[in-house]
């Protein structure tokens, strides 16, 4: 058995609302060892809800519905879902005595639109909505030689997360649910592409349980490890061995699991070492220092940064030479040496990280383009070194502002691991 997310509503296709509520109840049906596998998005139309119907219900024993409960004309879930399965609505006297109660609790009356709401078909339950004043239904059918369960809830996520916590979560256990859990830890990658992480580990795809499966996403690669067992513990033990031997194969450039993000990694190896670090940026504009002290407690190891757009404050600021400007210009190895070593000078840290560029999207040349950055790392044993990277000439201005300053992060965090 399988259960399908049906989401309905016009706003989702144009982009108006952001469908927070898909992700939720995919987490939930994970948590819960309920096999999904698709996932429908449409408008407010009668005959394209009832298309979407037919293909869910051919392919699932469980369809999930959010949106669509109002009182507006164009709020058709439920009228689409019995007209579908060829059953009349019937009205329900305690729907109509609880949306007044509402009403009547914030001193305003009901409308007569809202008795819509109180439509259900014949033979499906009222899922309660103890916040709002659109109740769902869940509906136990015979579709096509097997049993459908039919739920539906408003599109209001506060709303959906209540009724499917009070009602619909113990209901499914009582059907069975929630006996096996499926479980999954996300691990995550930087300094290589998909395609050559995805080389490396390829015998571990044809995995059964766990399962293992790639992502890239902005500046980064993930991969899934996913397993299903009777509890969190069991799942982990099964993950256990697949993610040391991903480790292991990735190296350095493996950096974190799940929520842990490359800056919150960096911190904690800083506070490890008591160590601090400063940073001068140019192209960035204060966008690493920015990613330093989102984390809580980050004045620990962050002691500032000096934002040094022009050449005048390149000197001023970071005892840059002003021949290594004339003779290399700002965007170089040598001057991304000197600011990471004024940076860590003036500030008097252990770490001092620069970042000189051209994000664009003016500025480049045939010999320096656009998306040319150049990374200096000064280490307390008085190492300074550059790094050269090429972020591409057709990305957006963000974007290359964004990668620079987590290549530089990622810079530290490999030094910090092999010093």
């Amino acid at each position: 058995m399988s259960a399908e997310i049906i989401c309905i509503g016009t706003e989702l296709l144009l982009g108006d609302i952001l469908n927070t509520n898909c992700q939720y109840l995919a987490q939930e049906l994970a948590g819960l060892g309920i096999p999904h596998y698709y996932q429908s998005v449409v408008g407010d139309n009668l005959q394209r809800i009832h298309q979407v119907i037919e293909v869910a219900a051919s392919r699932a024993e469980i369809l999930i519905f959010t949106g669509g409960l109002g009182p507006t004309p164009d709020d058709l879930t439920t009228e689409a879902i019995a007209s579908f399965f060829k059953t009349p609505l019937e009205e329900k006297p305690e729907i109509i005595a609880a949306i007044k109660a509402k009403y009547a609790s914030v001193g305003r009356k009901m409308t007569a639109n809202n008795k819509k709401q109180a439509l259900i078909p014949v033979g499906a339950n009222i899922l309660p909505n103890p916040t709002g004043t659109a109740p769902g239904m869940i509906w136990e059918i015979s579709y096509s030689g097997k049993t459908l369960t039919i739920m539906t809830f408003p599109g209001v996520p506060s709303e959906m997360h209540r009724m499917w916590q009070d009602t619909a979560v113990p209901f499914l256990k009582s059907q069975g649910w929630g006996q096996n859990i499926i479980y999954s830890q996300m691990l995550r990658f930087r300094g290589i592409g998909e395609s050559a992480l995805a080389t490396k580990v390829d015998h571990l795809f044809d995995l059964s349980n766990p399962t293992v499966a790639p992502y890239a996403s902005k500046g980064e690669v993930r991969l899934r490890i996913c397993a299903k067992a009777k509890s969190e513990t069991e799942a982990m033990a099964l993950i256990k061995p697949i993610a040391e031997e991903i480790q292991n194969i990735a190296g350095l450039d493996y950096f974190g699991k799940d929520e842990e993000t490359l800056e919150a990694v960096v911190g904690k190896l800083l506070s490890d070492r008591k160590e601090t670090v400063a940073v001068a940026e140019s192209c960035t504009g204060g966008g690493l220092g920015s990613i330093l002290t989102a984390i809580p407690g980050s004045s620990k190891y962050f002691l500032g940064g000096i934002i040094a757009y022009s050449n005048q404050v390149k000197m001023a600021l970071l005892s840059v030479n002003e021949s290594t400007l004339n003779k290399w210009g700002a965007v170089s190895h040598p001057v991304a040496r000197e600011m990471a070593q004024g940076a860590k000078q003036k500030l008097n840290t252990d770490w001092g990280i620069s970042i000189t560029g051209i994000a664009g999207p003016d500025g480049g040349t045939d010999t320096k383009p656009v998306g040319l950055v150049y990374i200096g790392l000064a280490s307390p044993d008085g190492e300074v070194e550059s790094f050269e990277c090429r972020f591409g000439k057709d990305r957006e201005r963000s974007l290359i502002r964004y990668l620079s300053s987590y290549q530089a992060l990622d810079l530290l965090r490999r030094k910090l691991l092999t010093l």
